[in-house]
């Protein structure tokens, strides 16, 4: 257990900051589940507008260093190439 008080102050940010990221990793998990049961579903147009959308999410979780850039280009990758596959 900490005992300075600078050190109490850290273990109460990170725990704080934990909480945070563990909300926008989920965020990000969520829009990806989104637009894969929209590309299974078969709907181009759709399928592009929630695409757009789940791009901006990626690139700003990235960002914020909650998940590496080269994942969050290969998770776009992937996904664009699921959204192409079906025309």
């Amino acid at each position: 257990m900490a005992n300075s008080p600078q050190a109490r102050k850290r273990a109460r940010q990170a725990v704080k900051r934990r909480e945070h990221n563990v909300s926008l990793r989920s965020r990000l998990r969520t829009a990806i589940k989104q637009l894969r049961k929209v590309i299974e579903s078969g709907d181009k147009t759709g399928a592009q507008e929630i695409f757009n959308k789940t791009v901006s999410t990626i690139d700003s979780i990235a960002d914020k260093g909650i998940i590496h850039k080269n994942k969050a280009a290969r998770q776009k990758s992937r996904l664009s190439a699921a959204v192409k596959a079906l025309s």
